[in-house]
């Protein structure tokens, strides 16, 4: 059996995403709760891709999908294009999750003649380990640079965006930060237990940018 990559994942990903498109499923139809939504989909796609490939399956325990490609599958809907993710370091915020996301945003059509709901998959989007900071810290750590900031410039920068750390860790980034300055993040990340991840800018940016590509996208 072939070996599963994140080339072939991203490929089958679009072949899947409009074979979902078209599929009328019964056991969806009136469910409204994200979750079971998102689960559905994700168990689906997983078998769809362990009948035609070898791969490392994802367990509570590495916390992602695809432990052995470093790559997590989220799924969301398009009226509000979010989820959430386990909470790690505060280093995640500018640095990245320390993985890549394959994320699947749908939007639901309930048929009521035949009882059955369609996932229409309007945005696949892969979105590199690289990209999976958030936006605006790593914009904001990256203007500084650019303008001779320091590292008391960094620290004050960091502590007044409520990044969730004390001042000994903050002082910690900061200087990682002057030495190993972080890419520019597409994510919006929301700090709370766990992280809150919103997607409007990579659906705005899928195929603009280095590391967030437009798997498929919906022609309707």
């Amino acid at each position: 059996m072939t070996i599963l990559t994140v080339e072939i994942l991203c490929s089958e990903a679009a072949i899947f995403s409009a074979a979902e498109s078209q599929h009328p499923e019964p056991l969806l139809y009136g469910v409204t709760d994200g979750k079971a939504i998102g689960t559905y989909l994700e168990q689906k796609f997983k078998l769809y891709l362990k009948l035609r490939y070898e791969f490392l399956e994802g367990n509570s325990a590495s916390g992602i999908d695809f432990p052995g490609l470093l790559v997590d599958v989220k799924v969301t809907s398009v009226r509000q294009p979010q989820s959430s993710c386990p909470f790690k370091s505060a280093r995640q915020k500018i640095f990245g999750l320390g993985y890549s996301l394959i994320i699947f945003v749908y939007e639901k059509t309930d048929n009521s003649t035949n009882r059955t709901a369609t996932l229409n998959i309007l945005h696949t989007i892969y979105v590199s380990a690289k990209r999976t900071a958030d936006f605006q810290m790593t914009r904001g750590i990256r203007n500084i640079l650019d303008n001779e900031g320091n590292k008391d410039d960094l620290l004050a920068f960091l502590l007044d965006k409520n990044l969730p750390v004390d001042e000994i860790e903050a002082d910690k980034i900061a200087n990682e930060i002057m030495i190993n300055p972080p890419l520019q993040g597409f994510l919006t990340i929301s700090n709370a237990l766990q992280w809150r991840l919103q997607y409007g800018r990579v659906i705005e940016r899928a195929g603009q940018q280095d590391g967030v590509i437009a798997v498929y996208r919906f022609n309707s």
